[in-house]
């Protein structure tokens, strides 16, 4: 009796056997005639026995599975993707364990060229606008080969792009993590015909073309490393998710490592501002405008921050600096300007409280005179403003309105006509 029950159990498992390779069989010719869907079904009706299945039958079914996934997520299918690699991968376990190899250097042959298949798929989503679902196969094709980290960087600014920050701050700090860089060696040489300098792709066509007389001049540029890129936006990331002491941890370990980076500094000092600190921001952006003394928004906005907490002087040297920099910066002029009516006024409001005394009225006059002169210095700003800009309707209209508080008429009329009224 117990002879016949173990003869029974080996029938049983060769039928079984018998079974699944019909399944693969079938599957195999289904994928062969473009059926992906039938051919997805007779693997679905073998899944469930393959694991007691001997390693050679099992890596034929992770192989044909793995191609039938890949037809599916060609044609659209993009959780085939997820599939497919799965079964590849079982392909090259399986063999690795039994140590018979068939199927193994076509699974990863397969594996290589998915990789660039989810980047096809990527960059289509991207074309669509389809924003998260393109950063989502970047970084399959990531881990699917993790040397090419630019996948990876790829994938976080496509994730930004869809606003799905919390999955970009993922991408971008798996980045750091990896310490990378992201600069590359461009090959370039000058076009004898045109004079430009050119790109020509890598070493070896580089140096044919030299070689061939139509380019001179071959030279290796290293482009700029994008780590600091990569911290910088994992800062603005927390600042947009409204993590904001998250945020400066991460402008203080990008300085750290990025010293003389006056991007980082600008957004750490308007991260700052947001929070309501005027004061750091002030000194950050003194330090920015020392490490990038010719930038004029730089000395610009340190003269608006000053302007705001009522430094007039400082204001005023910061937007001067900003015009000796950029002689056309309209509204440089247009705030120091209001630096001097601003000033004008308050001296308005104090004449205002003055009665009819003797001393009062000399007061007065005294303080008139002063308040005049300021308009008159806001006036001749302006005045100077509009040899470079002679139709700005805001220089006009700042201009009008100082002569109309001075009372010169004559002015008045002739800025109104310029406006056009």
């Amino acid at each position: 009796m117990r002879t016949r029950m173990l003869l029974l159990a080996a029938l049983l498992i060769s039928a079984v056997g018998i079974s699944q390779k019909s399944e693969i069989r079938d599957a195999e010719k289904a994928l062969k005639d473009g059926d992906a869907a039938s051919a997805k079904a007779s693997l679905e009706a073998a899944k469930g026995m393959i694991s007691g299945a001997d390693e050679k039958l099992q890596a034929q079914y992770y192989f044909v599975r793995g191609q039938v996934f890949t037809d599916l997520a060609k044609k659209g299918d993009d959780a085939a993707f997820d599939e497919a690699i799965e079964a590849f991968r079982k392909v090259v376990e399986v063999e690795e364990a039994s140590g018979k190899v068939r199927y193994s250097d076509e699974a990863n042959g397969q594996l290589t060229s998915m990789s660039a298949d989810l980047v096809n798929a990527a960059v289509e989503d991207n074309k669509n606008e389809n924003f998260t679902a393109g950063a989502q196969k970047l970084y399959k094709s990531f881990k699917l080969s993790p040397k090419d980290t630019m996948y990876l960087y790829y994938a976080a600014s496509s994730a930004v792009n869809g606003r799905d920050y919390e999955l970009a701050l993922k991408y971008y700090n798996e980045l750091k993590d990896l310490n990378f860089d992201g600069s590359t060696t461009e090959y370039k040489a000058t076009n004898v015909e045109t004079g430009e300098v050119e790109n020509l792709g890598n070493k070896t066509q580089r140096d044919l073309m030299v070689k061939s007389g139509a380019y001179t001049n071959p030279v290796d540029e290293k482009t700029e490393s994008k780590k600091a890129e990569v911290v910088r936006n994992i800062a603005l990331i927390y600042t947009q998710l409204g993590k904001n002491e998250e945020a400066l941890t991460a402008y203080k370990d990008a300085r750290a490592d990025n010293p003389d980076d006056v991007n980082l500094v600008l957004n750490e000092a308007n991260l700052y501002y947001q929070m309501g600190d005027k004061d750091t921001f002030k000194t950050l952006m003194n330090e920015a405008a020392a490490m990038a003394p010719d930038n004029p928004d730089l000395h610009y906005n340190i003269g608006v921050i000053n302007m705001e907490q009522g430094n007039l002087e400082a204001a005023r040297e910061a937007y001067k600096k900003a015009i000796e920099i950029n002689p056309g910066y309209v509204n440089a002029q247009l705030n120091l300007s209001t630096t001097y009516v601003n000033e004008g006024n308050s001296l308005i409001d104090e004449m205002n409280t003055l009665g009819t005394s003797r001393a009062d009225i000399a007061k007065y006059d005294e303080l008139k005179k002063k308040k005049d002169e300021l308009f008159q210095e806001g006036a001749t700003v302006l005045e100077a403003a509009l040899k470079n800009n002679p139709d700005n309707q805001g220089i006009l209209s700042q201009l009008k309105n100082i002569y109309g508080a001075l009372g010169d008429n004559e002015n008045f009329m002739r800025v109104k006509k310029l406006l056009g009224e």
